[in-house]
């Protein structure tokens, strides 16, 4: 059952939980591990984005899971030391710096990735089991449509309408901006998709 929240934190905790999510949440798996494997920048590759997606396009797949286990992990880290240190209204900040991290990284002039592995590692953290209905929901649609970018958006647009539909009004809104930001993120993706030329899953060239 959703815990109620106070929201009775502190505007310097606040702050610090913030400040702790969006660091952790900056680090730029993706360029670090491709930069270590040898490959360059990831920048320069395909869509030029640093998250597990295109990783997998230098052909490492081990690199590109990794990726995308660092990208995940880093938003539960910052959610669980906050809720430990500072309790369940810093987790919910700390989440929201994290995925801002990854996307607004201050280590890539502000640049990041598309925020989807952030988005479901700061949600196993405040809220696990939506984050296997996450999971579920991205299977499916990525079974049904062949489509990665389809399957992030409606697992992403999912999640808060059950939290809110729940009454966990806090964690609620927070991944229903979450949602918003990653669909604004994916609007090349979408323009791809009601334009039927978005890379199908497996697709090559």
């Amino acid at each position: 059952m959703p815990q109620p929240v106070g929201w009775d934190l502190s505007a310097s905790l606040a702050v610090a939980a913030l400040v702790l999510g969006y660091l952790l949440g900056s680090i730029p798996f993706g360029l670090i591990l491709t930069r270590f494997a040898g490959l360059g920048d990831i920048r320069s590759i395909g869509s030029g984005n640093i998250g597990a997606t295109n990783v997998l396009r230098t052909g490492n797949k081990k690199l590109a899971a990794a990726t995308l286990l660092g990208d995940a992990l880093k938003g539960t880290a910052a959610v669980l030391l906050a809720g430990h240190f500072w309790g369940p209204e810093a987790a919910i900040l700390a989440g929201l710096g994290a995925f801002l991290g990854h996307i607004f990284s201050v280590w890539l002039r502000f640049k990041g990735g598309k925020g989807v592995a952030t988005y479901l590692g700061v949600l196993i953290g405040l809220a696990w089991p939506m984050a296997l209905l996450f999971a579920v929901v991205w299977i499916a649609v990525a079974y049904i449509a062949r489509y990665s970018s389809l399957a992030a958006l409606v697992a992403s647009v999912l999640v808060p309408i059950v939290l809110l539909a729940t009454g966990d009004i806090p964690k609620g809104v927070l991944f229903a901006v979450l949602a918003v930001i990653l669909i604004l993120k994916h609007s090349t993706n979408i323009r791809r998709l009601l334009g039927g030329t978005e890379s199908r899953i497996g697709q090559k060239g």
